[in-house]
């Protein structure tokens, strides 16, 4: 098997549902070892085949760091309620601005270079992202996503999401910015972007949380931002909680626009994957960048 730009048509659904249990910590390494062995055929290992799952980063780059539409540079910021202090790259358009603010929360495994790309791509869309290190307490990103998914399960996860609201402040008081603030999160972060929604009422203008889970019934009801939710057809796990959590949206009277990407998998925004694809990261992402302009275009 090429492992070098597989799609996730060359894997059997069963196999992506069980990496999906893998990195999101439902099983440990050797249980997805065990369990993709049935799917290895044809010479191909167990082993193989979670590498040929894994992310690529090769393919992270759609705009380079030195791209000259835009400056890039990582910033700390006070987290007084979480672990001190946090790291996260600010990426803005070279030109002075104002400009709109997004925070751009990681999945469960740091501020890897996917996440990177995808603020340098706000960037040059004509915004000012940041995108804050949940793992700056224990280093930061630690260049592999298995090693960052062990340090993030760590974290104390109260601290966590004071630190990422404090990220959320920092963003939004930044000298460049129109005083609007989006969040886009992916995962872990769509959940973030969820939860922020609700406990910064007052800060954040719209969110996009990409295949993200759930706040609690009474966090949903806190929730004054309009969203823009975007889920994977055969992401069972997040989409369970949809309905339910329409239903709130619905009571507290917040404008949503949900979308369900037929046929593809969690993560498929990420072009670092098998589970990557096109047609639905770049309709999704047109769409991101429609509602951000839409609702936080002014001051």
């Amino acid at each position: 098997m090429d492992s070098s730009r597989a799609t996730a048509s060359a894997f059997d659904q069963r196999l992506l549902d069980l990496y999906d249990d893998y990195v999101h910590g439902r099983i440990d390494r050797r249980g997805f070892l065990s369990g993709a062995a049935r799917f290895a055929v044809g010479g191909t290992t167990a082993a193989a085949l979670l590498a040929a799952l894994a992310p690529q980063y090769a393919f992270a780059e759609q705009v380079a760091a030195d791209d000259p539409r835009i400056t890039t540079v990582y910033r700390t910021f006070p987290a007084p309620q979480g672990h001190g202090e946090g790291r996260g790259l600010l990426a803005m358009p070279r030109e002075p601005g104002p400009y709109p603010v997004v925070l751009v929360v990681h999945e469960n495994r740091g501020l890897n270079r996917y996440i990177e790309d995808v603020a340098r791509r706000l960037a040059v869309a004509g915004f000012i992202a940041f995108a804050p290190d949940a793992l700056y307490p224990l280093g930061g990103y630690p260049g592999n996503d298995d090693k960052g998914r062990e340090l993030q399960a760590t974290l104390d996860r109260a601290k966590v999401m004071a630190d990422l609201e404090a990220a959320a402040r920092f963003a939004q008081a930044l000298p460049r910015g129109n005083g609007k603030l989006g969040v886009v999160g992916f995962c872990f972060g769509g959940l973030v972007t969820n939860v922020l929604a609700a406990r910064l009422p007052e800060l954040v203008d719209a969110g996009v949380p990409y295949y993200g889970g759930q706040p609690s019934a009474e966090e949903a009801s806190r929730i004054r931002a309009p969203l823009l939710l975007q889920f994977a057809e055969l992401d069972t796990r997040v989409n369970a909680g949809w309905p339910t959590y329409e239903q709130q949206l619905k009571d507290a009277g917040v404008a949503y626009t949900a979308h369900m990407y037929p046929g593809v998998n969690h993560g498929f925004h990420n072009d670092t994957t098998p589970r990557y694809d096109a047609a639905a990261a770049e309709l999704s992402w047109q769409r991101t960048l429609a509602f951000f302009r839409k609702h936080l275009a002014g001051a």
